[in-house]
């Protein structure tokens, strides 16, 4: 364990990518099996442990430090791990204890009983140092950020065997922590581990964003346009195993299985037999729901026949990347379109159509497309595309991001000027500044004029930025509401905050009546009185005909 949190905290300070990829690859080349499988897994978040909570490490400290001084600790810190660490007390005895490996933590942590789980994790606290503890309470309640990515760590254990991340994301959801086949692989003493997965995922290939300076060297007659739909990238898979049982299932970008959240989309897909990348939306008669319609089937924890009549979801297809067993993914774009033109017409599905391609033949064609989408055929509610994806006729599909072959053009954000209204402290680095804010615009109300909130956020603003706003919140405090503080928001007097988002819904949830999607703050505005920020007029310019976002069900 201790050569595991000596490995992060050099990664927590490392800001350079080689020099992280040479740590790790050391770590995975030094240390044994079953221990470097237990790290690679930690990295790629294939760890958790579900009796391990926050709460129990507050509760374990509260028993032995003053929770007065625990409190402003933490508050000063901003991170609990760390807080913890640096205050838990060494043993009474003053007996020394052997620290646990990082197998033992992990294997102990998967068996235990909840019961027995607060006196092993202190047993493990009192036997480590303060980088051990702190290692051990990131990794049992699964907040290790340490700037390493899952594609990172798979990377390292390629270059152990001179190969690229991309074998390695090949046979990775074949596989399950610790790895030891995997390691065997890249080190020349096993066979390529063998995926008997009927329904695997497949590492899925993302697009650069679009640059002003790339249109002077790209070639319309190059690439291929559609649309990016503003939903849920998803997998769609369905095979049948030795047994001829038809398995299907759905995958997230990142590989996480989300089948039992979508039970009808998977019934009405069984039997395409393929691997189908595209879009998770909400389809109603034929048209294209914005996101926040969509939100109403994530992250629920039953899924009734009533959520699912009202909000049935469909899959919008962007690529093939397997049919009848055949792997497509060397193929060019341009074939593999063709592929998946002829599977979507021959499996007719419900819950499975096409993305259209955008015909242009101009980047200054392409940009009036992107601008209204509407106008150029896409039969969508406002908000339901985010802009245009761009794909070289001739690109394989490729895991990660790959540079030159495709690229997302999104379209301009909204705008508005809001005034800043309420404010609280943030977390970890943060947590010293006011740096979560809700800001609202002006509307007509009984006695006049009144502000009432659209939105809230936490970003966008420099560090700079965040000492000057952070400043005013606390010259200019009126009110206080727990950890949050009302600042002085008059018609003369205040802050204009410039707010960009990426789209506006109705919502029955908020007292204006509408909802933000991705708000954040592109510009402090010293120069502009409150009196001059925006109406809610303008608001509902914007949304226009959209209906409104239906309250959740109980």
């Amino acid at each position: 364990m201790n050569r595991f949190a000596a490995l992060l905290d050099r990664l927590a300070y490392e800001p350079r990518r080689n020099a992280k990829l040479r740590l790790l690859a050391d770590h995975f080349r030094t240390q044994p099996d079953p221990d470097r499988g237990y790290a690679l897994a930690a990295m790629t978040g294939s760890l958790s442990f579900s009796a391990a909570k926050p709460g129990l490490i507050r509760a374990l400290i509260a028993e032995r430090t003053d929770p007065v001084l625990f409190g402003l600790s933490y508050d000063y810190v901003g991170d609990l791990s760390e807080t913890v660490a640096l205050m838990w007390p060494a043993p009474e005895d003053g007996a020394e204890r052997a620290p646990p490996s990082l197998s033992e933590v992990v294997e102990t942590l998967a068996t235990l009983g909840r019961s027995e789980l607060p006196r092993r994790i202190a047993g493990w606290l009192d036997a480590l140092d303060e980088t051990g503890r702190w290692a051990l309470l990131k990794l049992i309640t699964g907040g290790l950020r340490i700037g390493v990515s899952a594609r990172l760590a798979k990377t390292a254990v390629a270059s152990m065997g001179g190969m690229e991340a991309d074998e390695v994301e090949h046979v990775w959801h074949g596989l399950a922590p610790p790895y030891v086949p995997l390691f065997a692989w890249v080190e020349g003493r096993g066979p390529r581990p063998a995926a008997s997965d009927p329904a695997p995922f497949r590492p899925v290939m993302l697009a650069h964003a679009v640059e002003d300076r790339d249109f002077e060297t790209l070639n319309p007659a190059d690439f291929s346009a559609e649309w990016k739909w503003d939903g849920i990238r998803i997998q769609a898979v369905s095979g049948a195993d030795e047994d001829g049982l038809v398995r299907t299932r759905l995958y997230s970008r990142t590989g996480e299985e989300i089948s039992k959240s979508f039970p009808d989309l998977c019934d009405a897909l069984a039997g395409i037999d393929g691997a189908v990348d595209g879009e998770l939306l909400v389809i109603r008669e034929g048209r294209v729901q914005s996101f926040n319609v969509l939100q109403q089937r994530l992250n629920r924890a039953s899924v009734t026949p009533a959520l699912m009549l009202d909000f049935p979801v469909a899959v919008r297809a962007y690529d093939l990347l397997v049919e009848a067993g055949e792997d497509l993914r060397a193929l060019p774009f341009s074939e593999r379109r063709v592929r998946l033109e002829a599977f979507v017409r021959r499996v007719d599905r419900d819950r499975l159509d096409l993305s259209p391609v955008i015909a242009f033949q101009s980047w200054e064609a392409l940009a009036a497309a992107r601008a209204a989408p509407s106008e150029a055929g896409a039969d969508v509610d406002a908000d339901a595309v985010e802009g245009v994806m761009l794909k070289r006729r001739d690109s394989a599909y490729l895991p990660g991001r790959p540079k030159g072959l495709w690229y997302k053009w999104k379209r301009d954000p909204h705008v508005v000027d809001a005034v800043l209204m309420y404010a609280q402290r943030g977390h970890g680095k943060r947590s010293s500044f006011y740096s979560d804010y809700t800001f609202g615009v002006w509307r007509e109300g009984a006695a006049g004029d009144e502000l009432v909130p659209v939105g809230k956020a936490y970003f966008g603003f420099t560090d700079e930025e965040l000492v000057q706003i952070d400043r005013f919140v606390r010259k200019h405090t009126i009110n206080r509401f727990g950890p949050v503080r009302e600042v002085v928001h008059e018609p003369h007097q205040g802050l204009v905050v410039e707010v960009a988002f990426e789209g506006l819904a109705r919502s029955t949830r908020h007292k204006s009546g509408v909802a933000m999607r991705f708000p954040r703050i592109s510009r402090l505005r010293w120069d502009k009185p409150p009196i001059e920020a925006d109406r809610m007029e303008a608001l509902e310019r914007l949304l226009g005909d959209e209906k409104t976002d239906p309250a959740p069900r109980a």
